[in-house]
């Protein structure tokens, strides 16, 4: 196992990779491959322990009664999934997590992990601090999301979502990560009807868009 790569994800932040080789031990820790499509965890499962994603990548997604599958998220190597779900063991998964491509995640007890060690180790509660920062910034972004997603229209939604951006830029001109269907989801809208609604906004002036760089203008009246 790569100890230089754990030590710098943000689960292990500020453990030295020496301890980790210890800590992995009183966590119980174990690695898994998994092919493309394989199912990881599966919606109703109750699980005890988080994964981190070692190589390639996981999707979170939903799928209803009639089989429609929506992908809420992509996991990448070093971020982690299902942390909330294991720190409350009797509460069904709402969500499916399967292999975006082959990869290889460690598996980590989290009893173990909220539990005082039996072993004294140093670094149990750097470990601990880090698991309720990744938690917290999870939470904010889930608020981030939620506040997008609240304007009945689409250009209410773009607007709050563009402006949310060039805020954080602190600049009017801004690249963006998503791609176009990545955007419309996130947005949850189609993809045709995201599209249009740039077009529109493009030509009332309020912005200039191409692929993923945005540039707002300053406009008297919102086009709501």
């Amino acid at each position: 196992m790569n100890l230089t790569f754990l030590a710098q994800t943000p689960l292990f932040r500020g453990i030295a990779p020496q301890d980790i080789t210890a800590m992995l031990g009183c966590l119980h820790g174990r690695e898994q491959s998994f092919s493309k499509g394989q199912l990881i965890y599966g919606a109703g499962e109750c699980v005890t322990a988080m994964g981190m994603v070692l190589e390639g990548s996981v999707c979170i997604q939903r799928d209803d009664f009639w089989g429609n599958t929506s992908v809420l998220d992509s996991v990448q190597p070093g971020q982690m999934f299902a942390e909330t779900y294991s720190c409350i063991p009797d509460e069904p998964l709402m969500v499916s997590v399967v292999a975006e491509k082959s990869c290889t995640v460690l598996f980590l007890e989290t009893p173990h992990m909220l539990q005082v060690c039996s072993n004294g180790c140093g670094f149990h509660q750097r470990l601990v601090q880090n698991l309720l920062s990744i938690s917290a910034q999870k939470n904010l972004a889930l608020s981030r999301k939620i506040a997008f997603t609240t304007a009945k229209t689409i250009r209410g939604r773009l607007l709050t979502y563009l402006s949310a951006q060039a805020a954080e830029h602190k600049s009017p001109s801004f690249t963006i990560s998503f791609n176009r269907q990545q955007l419309a989801d996130y947005l949850n809208v189609e993809r045709s009807a995201l599209s249009n609604e740039l077009s529109k906004m493009q030509r009332d002036g309020l912005l200039t868009v191409e692929g993923r760089q945005f540039v707002l203008k300053v406009q008297e009246e919102n086009l709501l």
